[in-house]
């Protein structure tokens, strides 16, 4: 599950961070409204914690445009003021839970997790590219009827590719969404993976699904 934490406090950012990647989850922070706006049009994420509080551009501004935009993306609104009309306010513009500040990072945990269960109730879990499956579940992969075992690293590289199927996706993207890096290692950290992931999902099987783009990236798609 991929979390988009939307908080211009950069220490509070950091906490949450730390608290949610400790239960397992990916997470992308932003600090400001536009930002967030970018980043929830070019990622699909599966929960967004969203302070109301920001510079700029406002939390329930982007809430709004989110909505607008028919994505339905569940959001979890923060806010340091606590005041009931800005609460109905949010809840009514299609926020789905509400969080006053300071709040304890468990209960924050707590309300997330309780929402990627909404999501995942309301989507499928299993992902398809061609005969590749992915259970985002189970964290079962599969092709031709073979279940292939994967690293924890290996499947969070796969289940971001199947998500971006048929898009081209950069190293610097990839250290990004899978390692949560926000800079480059200068080493041939991601080649190694995709090195290893083919030979687990194409190296025996027809048609080759992951392709080298060279000098840009990777792109995983079923052969036209």
């Amino acid at each position: 599950m991929r979390i988009l934490v939307v908080e211009d406090e950069k220490k509070t950012a950091s906490f949450v961070r730390k608290a949610l990647q400790a239960e397992g989850f990916a997470v992308d922070v932003c600090h400001g409204g536009d930002e967030a706006l970018a980043a929830a049009a070019a990622t699909p994420f599966d929960v967004l914690v969203l302070d109301i509080m920001l510079p700029g551009r406002d939390g329930l501004s982007v809430l709004r445009q989110l909505r607008e935009r028919q994505n339905r993306t569940p959001v979890l609104l923060l806010s340091a003021r606590g005041e009931v009309n800005e609460r109905v306010e949010g809840l009514n513009m299609g926020a789905d839970d509400y969080l006053p500040k300071p709040f304890d990072l468990v209960e924050l945990v707590a309300r997330v997790r309780a929402l990627t269960r909404r999501t995942a109730d309301n989507k499928s879990t299993v992902l398809r590219v061609a005969d590749l499956t992915l259970d985002t579940l189970t964290r079962q992969a599969r092709r031709g009827g073979a279940d292939i075992e994967l690293t924890a690293r290996e499947y969070r590289l796969l289940e971001f590719l199947m998500r971006s199927a048929g898009r081209l996706c950069g190293r610097m993207m990839i250290l990004e969404k899978v390692w949560d890096y926000g800079f480059d290692p200068g080493t041939n950290l991601v080649d190694v993976y995709i090195k290893r992931l083919r030979e687990k999902i194409d190296a025996d099987f027809e048609p080759k699904l992951l392709q080298t783009v060279r000098g840009m990236g990777y792109l995983l798609k079923e052969p036209s």
